[in-house]
């Protein structure tokens, strides 16, 4: 079967080794009924390979159906998968056939599948082992021929590992494995679909084709493109709309890949008050923990100079005023607290006696986060005697994180 035939029929543009292998091998599994488990991320086409899969079957004058798990909600997705009885549950004013028992000898597509619910990937199961399922509401039997073939932009050895996802469903619907390349992946591809899009939105719009610099093309090569094909064709339908210049350069390009620059950077987000409360605390451990690194080092600069000084360890004038001026900085930062008082005098004071008093035994302090989360909590209610909303203001916490960590820690 002809490669470039297939690509024109599903409109799939480029010739990169993974594209081709991934039609190859779908193109070779088709006749078969094997359960086909396709990978990729967001946005590189993965709805064309069920469509390849079911027109190269003997089941391609049969029903083709797909289904977006992920937008289906949880509480009626059995429903659309397997059907219901008459009465089943509220709004149920009829009976329905679900999308496998309408798919008989055909092929159903579960695209997003990972976001199934845990109970309704049970009943998938037992559909691929066995081809039965039973109706929403009812307890009668029913029999299907369907092939299944699945889609997931997630990593499915992760989701099975935290529990989200079934094992033995995973490797029921891996029997054939096909990953789909991401853009960056395919960097000779990016410009013959940029032209393939720029062509499409130039006939829809009634403007000349754009066309792109050489520098314009190479920004786009070395773009990460995150939401892969789906994203350069939103940015290219951008351009043909708004920019009156039809050859696009470096400059333009850049102001709609604004995060070009930093692509190449990891991200962290951040959504919940616990874990903004978390990172806040830990930057201030952290400055705390340096502040008294630094007193620590002050010492042991007092102590070596001492030493070297001799004559009962008395110190130089200068020497004295260089670490009053740096306790007195590091003071200042950590207010008030409770913190080993340094007595300093030098050669030309009246008191015959110059030394370095510690009004206190060093005490190793801990550093457990966990301490220190349990210290925090307790000085805001004490501060706030008692009130918790108050208390988890001031902690930049909710007032129901507060109260799971006091149960948490035992602080009633």
């Amino acid at each position: 079967m002809d490669l470039q035939q297939v690509k024109q029929r599903f409109g799939i543009i480029g010739n990169t080794e993974g594209l081709n292998r991934a039609i190859e091998r779908a193109i070779q599994v088709a006749p078969t009924d094997l359960t086909v488990l396709i990978t990729g991320e967001s946005g590189t086409g993965k709805e064309n390979f069920p469509k390849i899969i079911h027109q190269y079957s003997s089941r391609k004058h049969g029903e083709y159906i797909a289904v977006n798990c992920g937008a289906i909600p949880e509480g009626t997705i059995d429903s659309e998968l397997f059907g219901h009885e008459k009465g089943a549950f509220t709004g149920a004013h009829e009976a329905r056939k679900g999308y496998f028992e309408v798919a008989d000898n055909g092929t159903i597509f579960l695209d997003e599948v990972a976001e199934m619910p845990l109970p309704t990937q049970a009943r998938l199961l037992r559909v691929l082992e066995s081809g039965e399922f039973i109706r929403v509401g009812s307890s009668k039997v029913q029999k299907t021929n369907v092939r299944v073939v699945a889609a997931t932009n997630v990593n499915v050895l992760e989701a099975v590992e935290t529990g989200k996802f079934r094992e033995d469903l995973y490797y029921r619907l891996n029997t054939v494995p096909i990953k789909i390349p991401p853009l960056r992946e395919r960097v000779e591809d990016i410009h013959l679909l940029f032209r393939k899009f720029a062509s499409d939105f130039a006939d829809r719009f009634h403007m000349p084709t754009l066309t792109l610099t050489p520098e314009a093309r190479a920004m786009l090569e070395r773009f990460r493109w995150p939401g892969n094909i789906r994203q350069l064709k939103n940015i290219t339908e951008q351009l043909s709309i708004l920019e009156e210049n039809r050859t696009i350069t470096a400059e333009t390009m850049r102001r709609y890949l604004p995060e070009s620059e930093n692509t190449h950077l990891p991200a962290v987000f951040g959504h919940s008050d616990e874990q903004s409360f978390a990172s806040e605390r830990e930057i201030l451990y952290k400055v705390l923990f340096d502040m008294k690194n630094d007193m620590n080092d002050l010492k042991r600069l007092v102590h070596d100079l001492m030493e070297q000084n001799g004559d009962h360890g008395k110190l130089s004038k200068d020497h004295a005023r260089i670490i009053q001026s740096i306790y007195s900085d590091n003071k200042t930062n950590f207010g008030n607290a409770d913190e080993p008082q340094i007595i300093i005098t030098h050669n030309n004071d009246k008191h015959p006696a110059s030394h370095i008093q510690d009004t206190e035994e060093f005490v190793e302090e801990s550093l457990s986060l966990e301490d220190k989360e349990v210290e925090m909590i307790r000085k805001a209610l004490q501060k706030h005697n008692g009130k918790r909303k108050y208390a988890a203001e001031d902690l930049g916490i909710s007032e129901r994180t507060l109260y799971r960590k006091i149960r948490e820690h035992n602080l009633e």
